[in-house]
């Protein structure tokens, strides 16, 4: 009887499954799906947290296998499911490994390990960190792209806001972006306009290596192209495609391809597409001031115009190779 009991008791000592140490977390690292010269989409999957709650997860690569997170690394917030990441600070044509990691009160894991390539620089081309591919050309001793900027983030993966409504997209001295009329033809046509707070963020909005041209840039353009009264027939894309009748002497000669993007006014309001392309320096009018320099072609007009606009206009962006 003494024996029984004395087993009784060694059993109700045992500790049982809610007393369990956590374990660390259990996840996977999710495919790539855009890869630049400088950047990278990757991300991961938390599929449990072992029993403690994930308080940081990410990405971590590097040039040698088994990143962990004593190198590069995203933080891409807490918790189970899915994440995305952007890997930022690339070099060119160099392979990397990456994974993706969690961490919890036990400890941190990592799921599998992905290998890539980094693009290599073209003489050609220039890739956004969206992956959007521009055409590029050289007019003098300046090489630009051949179209609008398209971009939704800042080089170092923050979104630029959009979505504004009339009256916040007039009031905000932050960046934003908008799509002509909300109409993703006009993106794939024009490129996004954005107003002058975007184009001039400290976290850039150009791809690396390149810039929003000051107004002294356009104007080495404009003066190499035989001057303002004619340079806009050399920029302006040819034809009535895209530009309203009668596109004054336009005949692309520079290759810049200039198209009517049109502008989102202050007031929320879009107008003037097919007939006014308009882009951004990023010079202010006056230090401190609500304007800024931009350049101006018309349908109507051989010329190309240095003009001012409210800083809540949203313009087209050309971005220049630095």
């Amino acid at each position: 009887m003494t024996v029984i009991l004395l087993i009784g008791l060694l059993s109700c000592d045992k500790p049982v499954g809610p007393n369990e140490p956590p374990a660390i977390p259990v996840l996977s690292t999710t495919a790539i799906s855009v890869i630049t010269q400088y950047t990278a989409h990757a991300g991961g999957n938390v599929t449990s947290d072992g029993g403690n709650a994930v308080t940081t997860r990410g990405i971590c690569w590097s040039i040698n296998h088994n990143p962990s997170t004593v190198d590069s690394k995203t933080t891409d917030g807490a918790g189970t499911g899915n994440y995305s990441s952007i890997l930022t600070g690339l070099v060119p044509n160099t392979t990397y490994y990456l994974r993706a990691y969690a961490t919890n009160s036990a400890g941190t894991a990592y799921g599998n390990e992905v290998t890539f390539v980094s693009q290599t620089v073209s003489t050609t081309t220039v890739t956004d960190i969206d992956g959007n591919v521009y055409p590029v050309i050289t007019i003098g001793n300046q090489t630009w792209m051949q179209e609008n900027l398209k971009v939704t983030r800042y080089s170092d993966g923050e979104a630029i806001p959009t979505g504004l409504s009339d009256a916040s997209w007039g009031t905000t001295t932050s960046g934003a972006l908008a799509i002509y009329n909300n109409d993703a033809a006009n993106n794939t046509a024009y490129g996004k306009l954005y107003n002058w707070y975007a184009g001039i963020d400290s976290r850039k909005i150009a791809p690396q290596g390149w810039h929003v041209p000051s107004k002294e840039e356009w104007e080495t353009l404009i003066n190499f192209l035989g001057g303002s009264l004619t340079a806009g027939g050399e920029l302006k894309e040819a034809g009535l495609t895209h530009w309203s009748s009668p596109n004054s002497g336009a005949t692309n000669n520079s290759g810049f391809n200039g198209l009517p993007a049109g502008t989102r006014l202050p007031a929320g309001s879009y107008t003037f597409i097919g007939n006014n392309g308009y882009w951004w320096t990023s010079t202010e009018y006056l230090a401190g001031s609500a304007d800024a320099e931009a350049m101006l072609l018309l349908n109507s007009s051989i010329e190309s115009l240095q003009v001012t606009g409210s800083k809540q206009n949203g313009a087209s962006i050309r971005c220049i190779k630095d």
